[in-house]
């Protein structure tokens, strides 16, 4: 028998728990018919809520199970009884996840119609019933968060990911399942260039507010991760390709060692690039001045950063004379 992935089992584990708290004591054999699962792997996965608490996880603070003649009952700790209260980042972030699924399920439906081929997704697909039936779930689920983040149900909270265009979204999810090669016409940011490019698509996911790609770019002869707002087109191609086994999520950023480092001190009209940014550390200069220090992977995104920021950005180290080079070529380009 296959051993279950581990999040299979906290799937199970999250249907289990609330079904045994809210009867109070149910025979194990009852359980494990309702769930499909046997007595051991029921004690197995219990067990795990031993572990299961908040700081400074004494007994109070931690999830209770008992099982005594053949019942089992889970009794939450009083700190799993208060209710949950989201910071308006939480709830912005749930907001634009359930956005992002349910935007998702209508991309994938509007391509599979399109294609006059079935797909499977949230709302549509060879889900059946039970797919119409969690979309309609999450959009009720999502109508009510919406009213906590602010603005009322018949104003809606519009949360967007990237401005990823929806057909090269579709056609490179259509490609990753049909594991199909894609040319990609690309505007890339670090080298300031627009190219052509043949990729074999890997996944297509959101991170961070935007959609990439994780593919294999044949022009380049290695792995690339492409941010989709900045692919202007995508053609869906006929020949196939077999992908890697194993491929691992990338991050969407990782800076290299041999990077330089720039050190810039920020007004407080430009803190947005400490959240926006990846960066070594932050230091507090007094009267709203941050002291970051970045790596700068490409000159050409230095050089975006820097006159974007304008005056509220003091370059301290690592970045002499660039913004001033940059402002100068683009003077130059119109004829200042």
């Amino acid at each position: 028998m296959t051993r279950p992935s581990s999040g299979r089992r906290l799937e199970r584990l999250l249907a289990i728990v609330p079904w045994v708290v809210a009867h109070d004591g149910p025979p194990i054999a009852e359980v494990c018919q309702r769930f499909g699962i046997s007595e051991r792997e029921l004690v197995a996965d219990l067990n795990l809520l031993f572990m299961c608490g908040v700081y400074p996880y004494t007994p109070d603070s931690l999830i209770e199970v008992d099982i005594e003649d053949g019942r089992v009952w889970i009794r939450f700790a009083d700190w799993f009884r208060r209710p949950l209260r989201l910071t308006p980042l939480e709830a912005l972030a749930l907001v634009a996840a359930a956005r992002a699924v349910l935007g998702l399920g209508q991309a994938q439906a509007a391509e599979g119609e399109g294609a006059g081929e079935p797909r499977a997704s949230v709302g549509a697909g060879r889900q059946g019933a039970r797919a119409p039936q969690a979309a309609g779930a999450l959009a009720s689920a999502l109508a009510k968060l919406e009213l906590l983040v602010g603005p009322s149900a018949e104003e809606g909270l519009d949360v967007e990911l990237g401005e990823a265009s929806p057909q090269v979204l579709a056609t490179l999810q259509r490609a990753v399942a049909q594991r199909r090669k894609v040319g990609l016409e690309y505007y890339s940011f670090g080298r300031d260039e627009t190219t052509t490019r043949v990729v074999q698509p890997w996944r297509v996911f959101s991170s961070e507010g935007q959609w990439y790609l994780q593919a294999w770019c044949e022009k380049a002869g290695g792995e690339r991760l492409f941010r989709l707002d900045r692919a202007l087109s995508a053609t869906l191609l006929d020949e196939a390709f077999e992908p890697p086994s194993g491929v691992l999520p990338p991050r969407t950023y990782s800076a290299r060692p041999e990077d330089p480092v720039v050190v810039l001190d920020l007004a407080p009209a430009a803190s947005w690039v400490v959240e926006r940014y990846p960066h070594e550390g932050v230091e507090d200069r007094g009267g709203g001045v941050l002291r970051v220090r970045l790596r700068a992977s490409s000159k050409a995104w230095l050089e975006r950063l820097l006159l974007r920021a304008g005056p509220d950005a003091k370059v301290v180290s690592g970045a002499e004379g660039v913004a001033q080079e940059a402002a100068r070529r683009l003077l130059a380009v119109y004829g200042l």
